[in-house]
């Protein structure tokens, strides 16, 4: 679509002669439709060309074809809390907001939409998720971090039974979810101005595997086991896919990740969040 764009510019520009049509003369009834096919970010691009195309880019079902044929629903569930959103606001505006990282949920899980597909994605905090001995400062604690969307991360110094669970329920959009755990071996900060990682305290996690699974409402279920590595370095362990055949309908999922081979310790990770967004 860029390289289409471009030679669709290119017209604009073409070198002077015979007077032809111009895309300024083109009625918005055309230009509208033409945009249809061009992504948030090319729409906003052409939208600098002429009045016509301002206009036109601003056109409720140029707007509405890009938002998630559910996005009633997803208002619904995102602004729950205010009865008046969208009553006032165009398809544009309305996606610009569903675009934002919006809070819910007592603000431990954010909600948007991805760019490439116009999908739901869900970002779930530690702080939404059921972590065994989290209120036991003498295993876990809590660190502030700009390395986090929630500016918050768990951090586990050692134990011997290690789980993790949640689930969500949530009006996606019809397609194929990818699930993951967003982790880092090693307690990160700063020295000096630079980025430091902590790694003293990693250790069991390359004595056996831990395992991740998920279950949905409709039945799907997911399961994967691997070491943690990398250390100094975010990763999302991939847990699994699902697939959403109704929008109609929340789709409900439980995820979790686990440890709990009590022959030995492990420590020194931080558990951020689980992210889920369309494939």
């Amino acid at each position: 679509m860029g390289s289409g764009l471009s030679s669709f510019l290119g017209i604009y520009s073409a070198p002077a002669g015979p007077p032809v049509t111009g895309l300024g003369d083109l009625p918005e009834s055309v230009v509208g439709p033409v945009l249809g096919y061009l992504n948030p970010q090319e729409i906003c691009r052409v939208a600098a060309l002429n009045r016509a195309f301002r206009a036109a880019s601003s056109a409720d079902f140029v707007w509405e074809s890009k938002l998630p044929e559910n996005y009633k629903s997803i208002i619904s569930r995102v602004f729950a809390d205010d009865d008046e959103f969208g009553s006032n606001l165009c398809k544009k505006d309305i996606y610009a907001r569903l675009s934002r990282a919006n809070s819910i949920d007592g603000d431990t899980k954010k909600v948007w939409l991805h760019k490439g597909t116009g999908k739901p994605c869900v970002l779930i905090s530690f702080n939404g998720l059921t972590i065994t001995g989290i209120n036991d400062r003498r295993y876990w604690s809590r660190i502030p971090t700009e390395e986090s969307r929630f500016h918050l991360v768990a951090y586990v110094q050692q134990i011997w039974w290690f789980e993790v669970s949640g689930e969500v329920e949530f009006p996606f959009a019809v397609g194929t979810y990818s699930l993951s755990f967003r982790l880092q071996l090693g307690r990160t900060g700063r020295r000096f101005g630079r980025r430091v990682c902590n790694c003293d305290r990693i250790h069991g996690w390359d004595r056996k595997p831990v395992r991740f699974q998920l279950t949905t409402s409709n039945g799907q279920k997911a399961v994967s086991e691997c070491n943690l590595t990398s250390p100094g370095m975010w990763n999302l362990y991939h847990v699994g896919n699902f697939v959403v055949e109704d929008s109609k309908v929340p789709m409900k999922v439980k995820f979790s990740m686990m440890q709990i081979d009590c022959t030995h310790t492990k420590g020194g990770l931080c558990v951020d969040s689980v992210l889920i967004c369309p494939k």
